[in-house]
């Protein structure tokens, strides 16, 4: 194993005395140490989002891009191998699956294809018993944290909610982003239909621009205040000296793997608006239950992360311990299941990335073939959509998620995408419908 997993450090923790909203403590570190470089793993005080994560001045960064030069140099596998003992968090995109698939085209993306840092202290916010834990090395710097957090007062906090902040939606068109994903859509089933694929995930790209270049923090508290989640949160980065930042409201839990190489995955596929009506809202939920082509969906995704897992797992620990089960978030209901497995002694988190990258549930299958019909029907790269939040925690606990409901901002211009998963049997009209109920929220949580 490697020494993240085989040595644990000793960490220094301290509780605060009081307990001060997430958002008032990130607004008064980051004016302490600045945007760049701080991470905020958010979360909704769910059941899978108990702990919501911050990291500011971080110690060390390590980044990479260029995807025109496949060497080891900008793998960005080889390069969290560099990673020592400490607590890391940050981003993996899609396209580091360039890495692996080297007979696949890959669209070149202009964001980093690995940002990843290491904090000391952390500060984690228990959102359900309401009580903040800085942990660290450190004893000296996590009472400073903790003086800072205590010494915050109320009626002085940046107040957000009346700040208004302006976007330029003026060229995104709907009409026509729909018309070109039911051509899509069509091309799929046609694909399908002679053996090529059997599933593949079809996303689009919109993109506009901020008014004025407002902070990062400012546009992600606008944006959770309608649309928290449990494996959400926001990375400022500085990859070559380009401002640039990932905000998310994920719902999905990528890859999550204990210090003792036990591993859980929670793929996501079937998707129904939530309505205000709560008999239509039940008659949502009932349909998306009992509809065989989603059923049919997430089972097929089911099946390729056991594959997935299983290239790593020992042989016999890979079992599925929840199948469709329903859950419900602020704007959507969705079916989810639960896929666990134990790693092999000989192998590392690392490991099981490569082994599962990209993610199945947004991809399709089988997934290399997909992945070549995604690059051939998508004019824009994806970027850190569909990628990951990573997180390395200090006994060399692993999580991620699968970067969906996000925004791409780089200065002033922001990307935000939504997809669906095509099977023979979708038809384009619902399929746009499922496609604006996964936008149209992103979008108007900045209205």
């Amino acid at each position: 194993m490697d020494a993240i997993r085989k040595e644990f450090m000793k960490i220094n923790k301290l509780k605060t005395t009081q307990w001060v909203n997430p958002e008032f403590v990130t607004n008064r570190f980051s004016k302490e140490f600045g945007e760049k470089g701080l991470s905020w793993l958010d979360s909704d005080g769910s059941e899978h989002g108990k702990y919501s994560i911050l990291g500011c001045n971080p110690k060390k960064v390590i980044s990479c891009g260029n995807l025109e030069n496949r060497s080891n140099i900008n793998n960005p596998f080889e390069k969290l191998r560099e990673i020592n003992n400490g607590f890391w968090i940050g981003w993996l995109s899609y396209e580091a699956g360039r890495w692996l698939e080297t007979k696949n085209s890959w669209h070149k993306s202009d964001t980093a294809t690995l940002w990843i840092a290491s904090y000391d202290p952390v500060i984690k916010f228990d959102l359900i018993n309401k009580q903040i834990i800085i942990e660290g090395t450190k004893l000296n710097e996590i009472e400073k944290y903790k003086s800072m957090i205590e010494n915050i007062k109320f009626n002085q906090s940046p107040e957000k909610y009346s700040e208004k902040l302006e976007f330029d939606f003026s060229n995104i068109n709907l009409i026509e982003i729909g018309k070109n994903f039911k051509k899509n859509i069509s091309k799929i089933k046609k694909l399908i239909a002679c053996g090529d694929i059997f599933q593949a995930n079809l996303a689009i790209q919109c993109e506009f621009n901020s008014i004025k270049e407002y902070s990062y923090i400012d546009i992600y508290s606008k944006i959770r205040r309608e649309l928290k989640a449990p494996f959400g949160g926001m990375i400022i980065a500085d990859f070559q000296k380009v401002r640039e930042a990932i905000l998310s409201t994920s719902p999905e839990r990528f890859l999550k793997v204990s210090h003792d190489g036990y591993v859980e995955t929670r793929p996501i596929k079937g998707t129904r608006p939530r309505d205000q009506d709560q008999d239509q809202d039940a008659l949502n939920a009932i349909d998306l239950i009992t509809n065989e082509k989603d059923r049919a969906e997430n089972i097929m995704i089911v099946d390729l992360l056991r594959n997935d897992l299983g290239k790593v797992c020992e042989t016999g620990s890979i079992e599925v311990t929840e199948l469709l089960k329903l859950e419900s978030y602020s704007k959507v209901h969705h079916l989810t299941s639960v896929i666990k497995g134990k790693l092999k002694k000989s192998h590392t988190w690392i490991d099981l990335l490569e082994a599962c990258w990209p993610g199945g549930s947004i991809t399709g299958a089988p997934k290399i073939r997909s992945c070549q019909r995604i690059f051939e029907l998508e004019t824009f790269d994806r970027g850190a959509y569909c990628g990951s939040f990573i997180r390395v925690d200090w006994d060399g606990n692993f999580d991620s998620n699968i970067l969906i409901r996000s925004f791409i901002l780089k200065n002033q211009k922001i990307k935000v995408h939504a997809g669906c998963g095509i099977v023979h049997d979708s038809n384009p009209e619902e399929e746009e419908k499922e496609l604006k109920w996964k936008l149209l929220p992103l979008i108007n949580s900045l209205k």
